[in-house]
């Protein structure tokens, strides 16, 4: 009896992968920090009966059409990287990876607020650069987090997190999202807010909204335009929400302070990008959810949904 193929597109610590390897025979592509070639993907593809695929792969339907395919688990809780309609078309369980990256993640965002407030970054290369010679009141002063007001778009899991940590910085925290969160504005204080309040009123305005139809482009020049000049814009959902041209005006004109980037329109960004030379920016490469701890339960829950699968039972985490 066929044995069967899984295939993971990235190098990952073999003890995630343990206990799939009773039930599989798997095979890596053996980088942990290159994406593995379309060609080859495809090629390994055509023989596995499931995919254990990263964010930065794209699963469409010359992928979900292939013949041994049941599963495609993907390292991440988001999913935009995959063909939902092409895989329900050909009946391929899709899963992702919610709930273990939330505090991660949530700790990444915070951050990214605090670095890019009190300019961290900027600091710290000041002083390995050999610059700092002398004390003023103002060197390199920043802004400050505690008692501002937060706004955030996207107030699923991470979003809620989020606005724990705020609210432990004594920040007011606006939200908005698709649906009201009752209980979350009864168990964490925050205010719901229509999107244009929110980000005329906050002082920090963070993206943590899915990419869908209606999120695509969401922050463009008439967003930033509304914007305080004090504003400091942190990006950790999807790249794709933000014009970028948009944001690199509004940062250039100074139509707000600031930006805090885990994520590009483009990935990975291109290092002669603008953004990257703008000392009121502080980018980071997505690394959202990279703790040693959060990537191997990640990795391991992905690993779990593929057994569960072809095993004949039910996905933990499905998509579809």
């Amino acid at each position: 009896m066929r044995k069967p193929y899984v295939y993971v597109t990235r190098k990952l610590p073999e003890e995630t992968l343990d206990a799939l390897s009773q039930a599989a025979h798997i095979k890596m592509w053996d980088s942990e920090d290159q994406a593995v070639p379309r060609d080859v993907l495809v090629k390994e593809a055509a023989e596995a009966d499931a995919l254990l695929v990263m964010l930065s792969d794209k699963i469409d339907e010359e992928i979900l059409s292939l013949p041994f395919l049941k599963v495609v688990a993907n390292v991440a809780v988001g999913y935009d990287n995959i063909d939902l309609h092409a895989a329900k078309k050909h009946g391929v369980t899709i899963t992702n990876t919610p709930d273990v990256l939330t505090d991660t993640t949530a700790d990444l965002v915070f951050a990214l607020i605090l670095a890019s407030a009190r300019r961290i970054v900027e600091a710290a290369e000041y002083v390995k650069s050999g610059k700092w010679n002398s004390w003023s009141p103002l060197l390199l002063a920043g802004t400050d987090v505690h008692h501002k007001r937060i706004g955030i778009v996207g107030m699923g899991r991470i979003g809620e997190a989020v606005a724990k940590r705020a609210r432990g910085f004594d920040m007011e925290v606006l939200y908005h999202n698709r649906t009201r969160k009752l209980e979350s504005e009864k168990n964490l204080g925050v205010i719901h807010a229509e999107f244009d309040e929110l980000i005329e009123k906050a002082d920090f305005v963070v993206n943590l909204a899915p990419l869908t139809p209606e999120t695509q482009g969401m922050f463009g020049r008439d967003e930033f335009e509304k914007m305080k000049q004090s504003a400091i814009f942190i990006n950790a959902g999807r790249g794709a929400s933000v014009d970028e041209t948009a944001l690199v005006e509004a940062l250039q004109n100074k139509q707000i302070a600031g930006a805090g980037l885990d994520v590009y329109e483009k990935e990975p960004v291109d290092s002669s990008h603008v953004l990257l030379s703008m000392p009121n920016v502080t980018a980071l490469p997505h690394i959202g959810s990279s703790s040693v701890e959060t990537r191997l339960a990640m990795a391991a829950l992905a690993a779990a949904n593929i057994e569960a699968v072809l095993e004949g039972k039910h996905a933990k985490t499905p998509v579809i």
